[in-house]
């Protein structure tokens, strides 16, 4: 019996390792989403500052609002596995016709998921779809700047087979059935996980990514994020974002 993933239901997968000054910020910008047909998987990788926690005191206290949802589901890995690893073990629990990345650290826009899943079903060809999005200094939300990386169109796959990098990872939003063809992230590329599992989504030849032009995402720039463990100061305009 295969598996049957429920239409129109979007399976958010957040993994949490050490964020706890992000987590309210984050959570809340999910539960303002205007689309209401969604589930949120945490996955927590074995934090060490109570970051689970904390998360299941919020979802405990949020809770009446939280009814409309199709399901909130929390797992505490119990070792560290990296995000890889984390984020992998998230998307097997998703059961959505879409999965939706989102970054414990970042907030996405309230029509976020809803224009994201209008675009995706009125674009069957289309496997993954990122957005556009702006950058903040942490404590500063409202002092965002545009970015400038990002491609569209016909430009994605070219990027990609050089190489390169466009679509903000914690942007993106894809058809479970992608997850049950190809599988998640590996371990195979330390730090650009993000990137090696968007090539693998995109299909030689054909137009089946895309990003939105319209800005539903924001990120926080803090001195505490994996990406500067690899890449440094600079990662934004590399596109490794996590």
């Amino acid at each position: 019996m295969s598996f049957q993933r429920v239409p129109g239901l979007v399976s958010i997968v957040i993994t949490v390792y050490n964020k706890v000054p992000y987590l309210t910020d984050c959570l809340t910008s999910l539960l303002n989403q205007s689309y209401s047909n969604w589930e949120l998987i945490v996955i927590d990788d074995a934090s060490t500052d109570g970051s689970y926690e904390f998360v299941l005191n919020w979802l405990n206290e949020n809770e009446p609002l939280l009814r409309e949802a199709k399901g909130i589901y929390t797992l505490r890995l119990p070792r560290n596995s990296g995000y890889a690893g984390a984020i992998t073990a998230g998307m097997y629990l998703a059961k959505g016709e879409y999965i939706a990345i989102q970054d414990a650290d970042d907030l996405s826009h309230s029509e976020r998921l809803a224009k994201q899943v209008r675009y995706m079903s009125e674009n069957p060809h289309i496997d993954l779809l990122g957005t556009n999005y702006e950058v903040f200094e942490d404590g500063k939300p409202e002092r965002r700047t545009p970015v400038y990386w990002l491609k569209y169109g016909s430009q994605i796959g070219k990027v990609y087979a050089d190489g390169g990098h466009c679509i903000c990872h914690g942007t993106v939003m894809f058809r479970g059935q992608v997850f049950d063809r190809i599988g998640g992230h590996t371990r195979r590329i330390e730090g650009a996980e993000d990137y090696e599992f968007i090539a693998k989504v995109i299909k030689p030849g054909a137009r089946n990514v895309e990003n939105l032009r319209e800005v539903l995402y924001y990120y926080r720039k803090h001195q505490k994020q994996r990406s500067r463990n690899y890449f440094g100061k600079s990662q934004k305009e590399h596109g490794h974002e996590t």
